[in-house]
């Protein structure tokens, strides 16, 4: 018998050697440097949920079986070879780089066995993000499906399984921009501002052994005016006298320990709080159990912070954003989150956290996540380094792109039913997902007027779902009076303002955009393009801290943030300050971090 499970175990073994080493990216496009460090036994191994943490999972990360067939086809008998999950089809890191498009679909399958050890648990299947209608087999049965390409989802597998090896089988339609679904910057044939498409599994596959009774999600609302925090766990599977217990502690030390009956919220005191902020990203650790008569049935850890972003007319009697109840002056990048190697997905978490430690480096103190959404732990590494967040909701339905003569003009998109259901289910969706992340101060329902539509009532419902948070209704869009609590215009390439509302705070959105191609770190070398062209760093970067100094002068005229375009090349887009593959900082670093601190300190002198 033992012989028989060392022969077992040795063959497996052999063929997982046999298919890593087959593996290789696909294409000859340019690659970041972490592309080569590339596990394909078990790509991003991290642990995909930080701000809610169990000690127990399982990575399904790796070497799936992949084919592609047309929609009406059932699943198929055979295969057309392996994928390298969680990489989108279309990018190298995945190990096809094939399109797919509307009349096909996308299969995936792969075998993975349960662990002896979670016997007696409840088996949960996570998905971080497919992109965009998923149905989920095991064992050949349709157990559930999934709509939307930027939130995650998780199934119970336990009346599914059987014994020994499982079967898990996915099968993925997006139409990209033939569908009515929200898709970010994604195009079928990419171009400009658009992008190469992205569909399937694009996050990291994992499963998680629970109780029948558990904490089903968790987050936190910060209160530093009356110095104390709500905690608020939603439980699963919870009897009436089950107790939830929340201790906040600073490293070794317990700042308090509060108690609540299972569906309530916690309102614990922080007494000598410590703020967060850019400057010192101080974070609480939290550690949740739920019991029921002494038994504790679930327990996780994660994390808090006390920081509060807020609106006031101060200085020069303008409205201005605070943090903490100080004017801050915001000043970020407008990152679109592409990688050469793996477009949606980042090739390491090292990656991952690469341009949010490089934006802070470059003095920057602010990202704008323009209309995408990225895996859990890019926000948690914005808490951790100390980085605020702007999270836009990806554009996409009837009517979305980007029509130049009719920039503004007043008129909203006009969107059936289905389209507007599709929209307002990711959005709330994506809230609910990203409100446990305290460096994100702002929500962005719209951008430029890209499939907007009833504005004042979808800013309305952002702000009362999310009141801790600012609503910013529509990034250089469509205004209405009283719509959110910013008054956001864009302004390429030079910094300006060419309308103004003395109601609400006014930021700059987007500006810049200053082109510079590098030989040797260009997606197509011979066709690229920015909203100004310059041949050399030392051009490129005097005409940076030349728009800094315009919006130093905006910032003391009453501007109180604004937006960089942008983190990095993008495909032909080349107005990165770095180059796409992150090789290349293509900015003298000292001279812009010094132009940075001088604009988010312009109002030190008042």
């Amino acid at each position: 018998m033992k012989k028989n499970l060392f022969l077992t175990a040795l063959a497996i073994l052999l063929s997982l050697t046999s298919e890593t080493l087959a593996w290789e990216p696909a294409g000859n496009r340019i690659m970041t440097k972490w592309a080569a460090g590339t596990d394909p036994s078990c790509p991003l191994p991290e642990y995909p949920r930080p701000a809610m943490v169990r000690d127990r999972w399982q990575n399904l990360n790796g070497l799936w079986d992949y084919a592609i067939r047309p929609v009406s086809e059932a699943a198929p008998d055979m295969f057309d070879g392996k994928i390298l999950v969680p990489f989108p089809v279309e990018s190298a890191l995945s190990g096809v780089q094939r399109e797919v498009g509307a009349e096909n679909a996308l299969w995936y399958r792969r075998t993975f066995t349960v662990p002896a050890s979670w016997k007696g648990d409840r088996i949960l299947l996570h998905f971080g993000a497919v992109d965009y209608m998923a149905d989920i087999y095991l064992n050949n049965v349709k157990i559930a499906s999934h709509s939307g390409g930027y939130t995650a989802f998780q199934i119970d597998l336990t009346p599914y399984l059987t014994r020994g090896d499982q079967v898990l089988t996915v099968r993925v339609w997006d139409p990209t921009d033939e569908g009515c679904q929200p898709r970010g910057k994604q195009k079928t044939r990419p171009e400009g501002i658009w992008y190469t498409p992205v569909t399937g599994i694009w996050q990291t596959v994992w499963l998680e052994p629970v109780g029948d009774s558990r904490i089903g999600s968790l987050h936190t609302v910060p209160d530093i005016d009356a110095a104390r925090l709500t905690v608020v766990p939603v439980t699963e599977g919870a009897e009436e006298g089950d107790i939830v217990e929340i201790k906040l502690t600073d490293g070794s030390k317990t700042v308090a320990v509060s108690r609540c009956a299972a569906g309530q919220q916690a309102v614990i005191p922080v007494p000598d709080m410590r703020l967060w902020s850019p400057e010192d990203p101080f974070l609480y650790d939290l550690e949740v159990t739920l019991s029921r008569k002494g038994r504790i049935l679930d327990k996780v850890e994660s994390y808090a912070a006390m920081r509060k972003i807020s609106v006031k007319r101060t200085v020069g009697d303008a409205m201005r954003m605070q943090l903490n109840n100080k004017d801050y002056v915001q000043l970020g990048l407008l990152d679109q989150g592409w990688w050469p190697d793996g477009l949606y997905t980042a090739p390491s978490d090292e990656a991952l956290s690469y341009d949010i430690i490089k934006s802070k480096e470059l003095g920057f103190n602010t990202i704008r996540k323009h209309i995408k959404v990225e895996p859990a732990r890019w926000y948690a590494h914005c808490d951790r380094i100390g980085m605020l967040v702007w999270q836009d909701m990806p554009s996409g339905g009837e009517n979305p792109q980007w029509i130049p003569d009719r920039w503004f003009d007043g008129k909203e998109a006009i969107r059936s039913a289905a389209s507007e259901t599709v929209w307002r289910q990711e959005w709330k969706g994506i809230i609910d997902q990203l409100r446990c992340y305290p460096s994100i101060v702002m929500w962005i329902p719209f951008n430029e007027a890209w499939g907007q539509f009833k504005t004042p009532e979808i800013a309305a419902w952002t702000k009362g779902y999310d009141p801790s948070r600012l609503v910013n209704a529509a990034s250089g869009g469509n205004h209405y009076q009283g719509a959110g609590d910013v008054f956001d215009i864009h302004a390429y390439p030079h910094p300006r303002i060419h309308t103004t509302d003395n109601s609400r705070p006014l930021i700059i959105g987007e500006f810049g955009g200053i082109g510079l191609a590098l030989e040797g770190h260009l997606w197509q070398p011979d066709r690229n393009w920015g909203y100004v062209q310059y041949r050399t760093p030392e051009e490129a970067t005097d005409e940076y801290v030349h728009y800094a100094e315009l919006l130093r002068q905006l910032v003391i005229a009453g501007v109180s943030g604004a937006i960089y375009t942008q983190t990095t090349d993008v495909e032909i887009e080349v107005n990165g300050l770095m180059t796409y593959d992150r090789a290349v900082v293509k900015m003298d670093a000292d001279r812009v971090r010094e132009a940075n601190r001088a604009v988010i300190g312009a109002l030190k002198d008042f």
